[in-house]
């Protein structure tokens, strides 16, 4: 059997008894058939799909080794006090236990999961039982009953091939509320959502000796795709006694007997049945009855879902308690450590000091202490019998990850600036940039001569090892400045200039002529021809200095030379049209003698250089056209032919 990690806690009871009450003895439950490992061994998990099928919904799925990330979760009792988001109650199942899983998402996409457990009863055990535990969340889209999201739960007598219809049914919202089920305030989307708070249904396996039992939990979306149904499932763990009560101290002034978690209607009866004594979950007595006292509790699970089912308890007073505080542990820089362990009904834990604690009355609290502390656990029987303590210390380390930074983090490398880190002197450092360790660089304070982004891994004597937060250090070279290409203006009408993209502030001088000084595209409108720099700076700091010369005509012209020479000599090595008072140009194409198109271009100051595909062509007369628009937003047009020399 492949074995599988799982988070779902479903309830196991084992009752070894006699039709009198008697109890034999007390029942092992199979291994992590409640989940207290905290991993789905024994357990066999599936994925798979839904689809409708002939107007049936079928759920098709197959095994896989390990549980699939947010199709089988787990949930663990000392991780905070989630909730579900829709229905509102504990993702992890209030019956003591430790952990408990969730089955399926909130994802819609025809998506379908499942897990099942097989175990053998022993031949000698004739009267047997389990409690298992449910929630229930689903859309309902009011689809056809076989379209709709549902939770699917069988348990069968795998060695007869036989299903135990008490313990087995489908939920498939549908057009109306289940019984109960209660609509979520949280729907979203227009469609309703339904939930089933944690129920239990209890297992009847009496005569079943030998048999090899299976636990199976499907949960499916709707097979449209759209709509979503998931499920929590928890097993009980208690099954060295029938339930909780039947052991006593013999210390105790009181017994709470208290039969299972999650049904809608309890009833207890003394040996005979002839006195019913209590309606509630939990039979006290004070002080406690005799040792060897028998009583009997029927259990009605809610709304149907499950069989009437009849308990029975003696009292024992033979109970131990033993308080577990946990191991010796170090905490680094407040980092939570969990306390204890998983708890067991009917005992009373009380932490003491309880500072620094989550909660110093509960089996595992959290600590996070300022300082080194010695906590104190002190466990009892709720009878206030058994009394037990132990002993557990945290010590508490803290490293200090500041980080600090002597000059600036942006310069520039000609400035004469420069950015020094440093932390506190620990046991260990090591300076690290762009995620790799820098060699050589284990000293409190470091020099940064590249840029890049910084942090310190420091470890200390308790061995606590930690990093600084990320420190960015940018340091540029300056660029060198250009000449760009003279433009012409045309007198007294706006021509956009353009500077080169780059730097955080860019100012153009003299300002003459401009409608703006600062940006990277002012607009120029003069009439005499002016020589602009302009000085951009970087985050850095990094200063350039460009230069553009305008020069201003009467009106548009172009010009394209009548011939050209591409030999690389720097001399009309380009065909390219000359433009006076033009901003853009829609086309210059240049063909041959015979029509073919050998260059085209839509952008200005780009040229010919007399190959085509590559390869240079031979002296000839071309043909060449163009299209623009001047900055009089006026469309020109030229043609003409340039001669190719070789």
């Amino acid at each position: 059997m492949q074995i599988c990690t799982f988070r779902s806690r479903i309830s196991f009871l084992c009752l070894l008894i006699f039709q009198q009450g008697v109890i034999v003895n007390a029942q092992t439950c199979p291994p992590n058939i409640d989940f207290e490992t905290g991993t789905f061994n024994g357990w066999q998990c599936y994925l798979g799909t839904a689809e409708e099928v002939g107007r049936e919904n079928v759920i098709d799925l197959y095994p896989v080794s390990s549980p699939t990330s947010n199709r089988q979760t787990m949930y663990t009792a000392n991780t905070g006090n989630a909730k579900d988001p829709f229905g509102g109650f504990p993702v992890n199942c209030p019956n003591g236990s430790g952990h408990s899983i969730r089955l399926g998402n909130s994802s819609a996409g025809t998506e379908a999961e499942g897990i099942s457990y097989e175990f053998t009863i022993p031949a000698d055990q004739q009267v047997y039982s389990l409690i298992y535990h449910y929630a229930v969340v689903f859309q309902d889209p009011n689809h056809e009953q076989w379209q709709q999201p549902r939770l699917v739960i069988e348990v069968t007598n795998v060695t007869d091939n036989k299903r135990i219809d008490c313990s087995s049914f489908t939920f498939i919202p549908y057009g109306s509320l289940l019984p109960g089920f209660f609509e979520s305030p949280n729907s979203s989307g227009g469609t309703p959502v339904w939930y089933k708070d944690w129920s239990a249904v209890s297992v009847n396996l009496d005569g079943n000796a030998g048999k090899k039992i299976r636990l199976f939990f499907k949960t499916a979306d709707c097979t449209f795709r759209r709509h979503f149904g998931y499920a929590y499932i928890d097993v009980n763990s208690e099954c060295s006694s029938e339930f909780v009560g039947t052991t006593y101290c013999n210390d105790d002034t009181a017994v709470n007997l208290t039969a299972p978690y999650g049904y809608q209607d309890y009833t207890w009866y003394n040996n005979s049945f002839t006195s019913v004594l209590s309606k509630q979950q939990t039979l006290r007595f004070i002080p406690p009855p005799p040792n060897g006292s028998s009583y009997a509790v029927t259990v009605v699970p809610y709304n149907g879902y499950g069989c009437v089912d009849t308990l029975h308890a003696v009292l024992v007073d033979s109970l131990t308690v033993n308080s577990f505080a946990g191991k010796d542990t170090l905490s680094c820089n407040k980092t939570p450590v969990p306390l204890g362990g998983n708890s067991k009904p009917g005992l009373i834990y009380t932490w003491s000091p309880e500072e620094g604690l989550s909660d110093p009355n509960v089996s595992n609290p959290v600590a996070t202490p300022d300082r080194s502390t010695t906590y104190v656990l002190t466990t009892n029987h709720d009878g206030g019998g058994c009394l037990s303590q132990d002993t557990v210390t945290i010590v508490a380390s803290i490293i200090d990850s500041t980080i600090q930074l002597t000059g600036s983090p942006f310069f520039c490398s000609d400035s004469g600036d420069s950015a020094i880190l440093h932390v506190k002197p620990t046991q260990s450092i090591q300076w690290v940039m762009d995620n790799s360790p820098i060699y050589g660089a284990n000293q409190p304070h470091f020099r940064v001569t590249e840029s890049g982004s910084y942090y310190a891994f420091l470890v200390n004597r308790d061995g606590c090892n930690l990093s600084t937060k990320p420190q960015n250090i940018l340091i540029e070279d300056p660029r060198p400045g250009i000449t760009y290409p003279i433009v012409y203006a045309v007198n007294d009408l706006p021509l956009e200039l353009s500077a080169r993209n780059f730097g955080d502030t860019t100012i153009w001088s003299p300002g003459t002529s401009l409608n703006s000084i600062t940006g990277f595209t002012p607009t120029f409108t003069g009439s005499s021809d002016q020589l602009y720099t302009i000085l951009m700076k970087a985050k850095s700091g990094c200063v350039t200095i460009d230069t553009q010369l305008v020069k201003t005509v009467e009106k548009v012209e172009v010009f394209v030379p009548n011939a050209f020479s591409p030999n690389s000599d720097g001399v009309n090595d380009v065909l390219r049209p000359v433009v006076f008072g033009m901003k853009e140009i829609h086309y210059f194409k240049i063909f041959n003698r015979a029509g073919q198109m050998l260059f085209e271009t839509s952008t200005l100051n780009i040229g010919w250089d007399g190959r085509f595909k590559g390869a240079p062509q031979l002296s000839q007369v071309v043909a060449w056209i163009m299209e623009g628009v001047g900055v009089d937003n006026r469309i020109y047009s030229r043609k003409g032919t340039s001669l190719l020399i070789r």
